[in-house]
């Protein structure tokens, strides 16, 4: 009985013990600071979050850009689509020769006024050169074929002045009508050509980019309508890829230069007499 009174003891003074260190810990400790959070600046408008209806504004689209201004374009005279303006390059001031009157070397410039057309030939011999009938002058090539090119720009101020025939290299080519060989001539631009007067020597025939002469042919030599003067191909500054024939006709000047005339589109000629040869209405 005394042990247990002396174990209930224990237990009492331990408990006491316990409690007071406890007790103790706590009174040490210093009391908590409230701390207060600084209240949030306002925007600039006015609206803060605290307000309202803060939360479900909806911000709006900002100002629209002006506009670009349009650049401006040109219309190309030949497919009437909108082009913009090249930038014109600057011409260069003349040189000091040619301010004191030397020759100087003439200046290219691709703002340069466009060459203003000849005057047009002697209507008389144009009814001459629609009575000639004139044969289609490549082998095999029907009037729906050609493409009437004569128009066509061919860099600054100058115009195509014919019609290119489009066949295959060594196709022949043929005397659209009677006459002689004045010129067989090689150039850069033309590669292997041929001139030919008509038998009155009112109009030269050129043809261009052929790939040969036909075996026989020298200058001053009579040919008759059809007969086999060259073959189709693609010489001077023609494309491999499309061979051709450049075919021009010119009215003569008074002096009979081979070089020189004044050009007739081949097409209308071409079409109509190919048309009538084939008994088309």
């Amino acid at each position: 009985m005394k042990g247990l009174l002396l174990f209930v003891a224990g237990l009492l003074c331990g408990g006491a013990l316990v409690a007071w260190l406890l007790v103790g810990r706590e009174a040490s400790m210093p009391a908590p600071v409230e701390q207060t959070l600084p209240a949030p600046l306002p925007p600039a408008d006015g609206v803060t979050d605290l307000e309202p209806g803060a939360r479900d504004l909806v911000v709006g689209p900002g100002p629209e850009p002006a506009p670009m201004p349009a650049p401006e374009v040109a219309v190309d005279p030949f497919d009437r689509v909108p082009v913009p303006l090249p930038d014109a390059p600057p011409v260069p001031e003349p040189s000091a020769g040619a301010a004191a009157g030397e020759p100087d070397t003439p200046v290219s410039s691709a703002a340069a006024e466009p060459v203003a057309p000849p005057a047009p030939p002697d209507p008389a011999v144009l009814a001459a050169l629609r009575a000639m009938k004139l044969l289609m002058p490549v082998q095999g090539i029907e009037p729906a074929q050609l493409s009437d090119t004569y128009a066509d720009a061919r860099g600054t101020g100058r115009l195509h002045d014919a019609i290119d025939i489009m066949a295959p290299t060594g196709r022949p080519v043929r005397a659209v009508a009677d006459g002689r060989i004045v010129k067989l001539f090689t150039s850069v631009p033309g590669g292997l050509t041929l001139y030919q007067f008509d038998k009155d020597e009112q109009v030269a025939f050129y043809y261009a980019h052929l790939d040969r002469y036909a075996d026989g042919i020298t200058e001053g030599q009579p040919v008759k309508r059809g007969e086999v003067i060259g073959y189709v191909g693609w010489t001077g500054n023609a494309n491999e890829a499309a061979p051709h024939l450049h075919f021009a006709i010119f009215v003569l000047d008074a002096d009979k230069k081979w070089w020189k005339g004044t050009a007739v589109n081949p097409y209308p000629l071409l079409r109509r007499a190919a048309t009538e040869a084939a008994g088309a209405p």
